[in-house]
């Protein structure tokens, strides 16, 4: 196994274990969440196999099975449907275990917060394709989806989120290791460092996850719906 192997798989062990709580019971949504990450991970496929080709980020092959799709590792690959599943669990267990957790005005503040700070990094930094396009998707879709009913609960689990993601991210950008797994370009970041994670994956972490709840959201809704008429 890979490095960047166990750091999936230890990843998703934790929620695939806790989905059988009788509480959340997020076995019985894994068709949806599946498809939802389908959705969100072809899009996100290509781009990462676009950048990979153009030199933006890439992959260190020492800390790889080698076995490629393309030019993205198979570890990239599962990737983009363990994190999907681990954000939407996450989601669930917020729903299922905090009923109170309105905070009146809060979503609209974090929402403008993320559609002002992506403008002005998009506007200082447009030359760096990382920087312009992970801010620029994360802005255009916040605007999006700043009103929708379950924006609030996607709120809290993006920030209860940030805790694995600063392990996980961290891991990949060597935090712990001599070289990191997934190296960047400097010609497409600002620079800035979260100990050894780029600035810019707040705001991919964010464009990947936003889009994923909002189709989840959307297919259980039409799901339930579905199921409530042939009942009638």
């Amino acid at each position: 196994m890979s490095l960047y192997g166990w750091v999936i798989l230890l990843s998703f062990a934790g929620p695939f274990a806790l989905s059988f709580d009788k509480k959340v019971a997020f076995f019985k949504e894994w068709s949806i969440v599946l498809l939802a990450s389908i959705c969100v991970a072809v899009p996100f496929l290509i781009w990462d196999e676009l950048f990979t080709q153009w030199g933006v980020w890439g992959f260190n092959p020492r800390y790889l099975l080698k076995v490629y799709f393309g030019h993205l590792p198979l570890e990239e690959v599962l990737f983009f449907f363990v994190i999907p599943y681990n954000f939407i669990f996450l989601l669930r267990v917020i729903q299922a275990y905090f009923p109170n957790r309105t905070v009146a005005k809060l979503p609209q503040l974090f929402a403008f917060l993320f559609v002002f700070s992506s403008t002005l990094w998009v506007l200082l930094f447009a030359k760096n394709y990382y920087t312009f396009l992970a801010c620029a998707l994360s802005g255009a879709l916040t605007l999006l989806c700043r009103k929708k009913t379950w924006y609030q609960d996607f709120m809290w689990a993006y920030l209860l989120c940030l805790l694995p993601f600063f392990i996980v991210n961290g891991i990949l950008t060597g935090a712990v290791t001599d070289e990191p797994i997934v190296w960047y370009s400097g010609s497409h970041i600002i620079g800035w460092r979260m100990i050894s994670i780029p600035f810019e994956d707040l705001y991919y972490n964010y464009a990947l996850l936003l889009p994923l709840t909002w189709i989840y959201f959307s297919l259980k809704n039409r799901k339930e719906n579905a199921s409530r008429i042939l009942k009638n």
